[in-house]
C-alpha cells in the first residue's frame, strides 16, 4: 500500500522553468507536471519570474504566452526578494550572480532547490555549502519516486 504523499515544497530555478516549458518531455517538464498536479508545491522568487519572462521574450518568443499562462494557472508561491545579508552569505557559496536565488530558496524553507546550473549550484563544493538539497530535475524525480512512491 502506498503511503500518502506529503506536499513537497520545491524552489524552481529559472533554467528549469524555461526547459520544462520549452519541451513537453524531459525531467524539467516532469517536475513542472508534478507542480501542476499539486503533488509538489512550486516556490519561486520575483527574480525567477523576471528572468524567465526576459529569457522567453528574447530567446523563445513563441513560448511567452505559454509561460505566462502557466504561471497564472499554477499561481506558485511567490517569495519576496531575500535580505541583503542572506544574499551576501549565499554569494560566498555560489557567486554573486546566483546568490539571490540561493538566498530566496533558503529563506523560503523549501525541501529542495531544483536547478540545471552545474557550474554554480551543482558542483561538489556548492552542494556541500548550500545548506539544503540542491538537485537536478532528474535527481528530484528519482528521489521523489524512491522516497514518496514506495510501497
Amino acid at each position: 500500500m502506498k503511503r500518502p504523499i506529503p506536499k513537497i515544497r520545491v524552489f524552481i530555478d529559472t533554467n528549469v522553468l524555461i526547459a520544462g516549458l520549452a519541451s513537453s518531455v524531459g525531467a524539467s517538464a516532469g517536475v513542472l507536471d508534478l507542480c501542476e498536479a499539486e503533488v509538489v508545491e512550486m516556490v519561486i522568487s520575483r527574480q525567477v519570474i523576471v528572468e524567465a519572462d526576459r529569457n522567453f521574450s528574447a530567446k523563445l518568443p513563441r513560448f511567452v504566452g505559454r509561460y505566462r499562462q502557466f504561471v497564472r494557472n499554477l499561481r506558485p508561491v511567490m517569495v519576496e526578494d531575500p535580505r541583503k545579508n542572506s544574499v551576501d552569505r549565499a554569494a560566498r557559496v555560489v557567486g554573486r550572480k546566483d546568490a539571490s536565488i540561493l538566498a530566496a530558496a533558503k529563506e523560503s524553507g523549501v525541501d529542495f532547490l531544483i536547478t540545471l546550473d552545474k557550474k554554480h549550484f551543482l558542483s561538489p563544493r556548492a552542494r556541500r555549502g548550500v545548506g539544503l538539497p540542491v538537485v537536478t530535475p532528474a535527481e528530484f524525480l528519482q528521489n521523489f519516486e524512491n522516497l514518496y512512491l514506495e510501497e
